[in-house]
């Protein structure tokens, strides 16, 4: 008998370059599949789920700025982006038999509903899946700092970011081969040594509500249930004298 997970509800933040697999653009039928599979088995296990996606695989806000677009104007076109990609993860979730919601920081009531705190937690507890989009609704904000904010707001017990590396490194290791992986490490050591987790405006709303983070590498399959099982995967961020 599989072990009983250990979180009622989390939030899994994805990257919008995660969707495209080994195409250059764009969404990869194949992976969104296998995500959605692994969010619907965590949902089928009793775990309520929250999701977040970047839009990176269409529009990125801070790079349509570095080619000379106004970074306002693009940050509101990679908002847009994160709305395609959770539409398109309904989608996947549906076609298995699942129930998701779409909700966004931004007004697009033709195609999802506002986000609205007391709807989303009615929501999760309902069972359904509930994929927050249009980051936090304002520009200069990464999806970093929605996932957490986010999962804040609705009493997520885990922030996961799922990755295509198994953890928080020293050094990037692909450019550096005896870089160490962290199993676990604080909310300061990371901005102090600016580990590239996530924003540090992200990391400090998680340091400040005390909500653990855990990074891992979501090309494994079966890693998010593994955690959600209790099993030590990836890289867990806490504060210092937290040592779960």
């Amino acid at each position: 008998m599989a072990a009983k997970p250990k979180y009622q509800r989390i939030l899994l933040k994805l990257s919008g370059e995660a969707l495209m697999g080994s195409t250059d653009y764009g969404i990869a039928p194949e992976v969104i599949g296998r995500i959605a599979d692994e969010i619907l088995d965590a949902r089928n296990a009793g775990v309520e789920v929250g999701v977040v996606i970047g839009g990176g695989n269409i529009f990125r806000g801070a790079g349509l700025a570095e080619a000379g677009m106004d970074r306002v104007t693009g940050d509101h076109m990679g908002m847009l982006a994160t709305v395609m990609n959770a539409l398109a993860m309904q989608d996947a979730i549906e076609k298995r038999g699942g129930f998701a919601r779409v909700m966004s920081a931004i007004q697009i009531h033709d195609v999802c509903e506002d986000f609205i705190r007391r709807r989303a937690v009615r929501h999760l507890e309902k069972g359904r899946i509930v994929l927050f989009a249009g980051g936090t609704g304002n520009p200069f904000f990464t999806t970093d700092s929605a996932a957490a904010l986010r999962a804040i707001e609705v009493n997520a017990e885990l922030l996961l970011k799922a990755t295509k590396v198994d953890g928080v490194y020293s050094a990037d290791p692909m450019k550096k081969k005896d870089a160490l992986r962290f199993a676990h490490v604080s909310y300061e050591e990371v901005i102090a040594r600016n580990l590239k987790v996530m924003d540090t405006a992200a990391i400090a709303l998680c340091r400040d509500h005390g909500l653990p983070l855990r990074i891992y590498d979501m090309t494994c399959p079966g890693n998010l249930m593994r955690i959600l099982r209790g099993e030590s995967i990836g890289t867990l961020v806490t504060d210092s004298a937290d040592n779960r």
